[in-house]
C-alpha cells in the first residue's frame, strides 16, 4: 500500500532539510552520514536541499555496516574518524525502526568528541528495542510488527510503501 507518493515524500525531505538547518544554520560545518545506501540516497537528497541555506560547508559520506548481523562486520564510514572531531553530524536513515543500525552506526564516532549528533528518518516506526531518539522525522507511524516499511529510490522520485 502505497503511503506517500513522490511528491508527498519530496515535501517530507524539504521539511527535514530545514528542519536541520534552522538547528544547525550557524555551524561551520555538517556532515550528513548515510547509512549504507539508502541512508545514503536520502542523505544526497537532503544535501541539495539544505546546501542553499547553509552559511558553512556540508559534507556528504557514508557508514556503512551488515544491519542484519552488525557484529558480523567491521562498521566504518569513508571518512577519517579524525573528520568529526568537533564537527556536527546528522545520521541519515531511511526507516528507523528497532533502532539496532541506529545503535551501531554510531560506532565509527566513538573514537573522537563531535560537537553533536542528531539523527535522521524519513520513516519513524514506534519499536524501539535499543535507546535511540530520532530528531527529524518525515513520518512517524505505528505499525504492527508484521508490517514492513519499504522505502523505494527511483532515479528523480521516492515512494514510501507500507507492506
Amino acid at each position: 500500500m502505497l503511503l506517500l507518493n513522490s511528491d508527498q515524500t519530496t515535501q517530507k525531505i524539504k521539511r527535514l532539510a530545514l528542519e536541520i538547518m534552522e538547528q544547525n544554520f550557524h555551524e561551520q560545518e555538517i556532515i550528513l552520514v548515510g547509512i549504507n545506501k539508502s541512508g545514503t540516497q536520502l542523505a544526497q537528497r537532503l544535501l541539495t536541499q539544505m546546501k542553499p541555506m547553509a552559511e558553512g560547508e556540508i559534507q556528504l559520506t557514508s557508514v556503512h555496516l551488515n544491519p542484519a548481523n552488525p557484529m558480523e562486520e567491521e562498521v566504518y564510514t569513508d571518512l577519517s574518524p579524525d573528520s568529526f572531531d568537533q564537527k556536527v553530524i546528522i545520521v541519515v536513515d531511511d526507516v528507523a525502526n528497532t533502532g539496532r543500525t541506529l545503535h551501531y552506526s554510531m560506532k565509527p564516532f566513538l573514537a573522537v568528541l563531535p560537537k553533536k549528533i542528531e539523527v535522521a528518518v524519513l520513516v519513524d516506526r514506534q519499536h524501539k528495542l535499543f535507546p535511540i531518539a530520532t530528531d527529524y522525522v518525515g513520518i512517524a507511524l505505528a505499525t504492527t510488527l508484521q508490517e514492513n516499511i519499504e522505502v523505494r529510490f527511483e532515479e528523480e522520485e521516492i515512494s514510501v510503501y507500507l507492506e
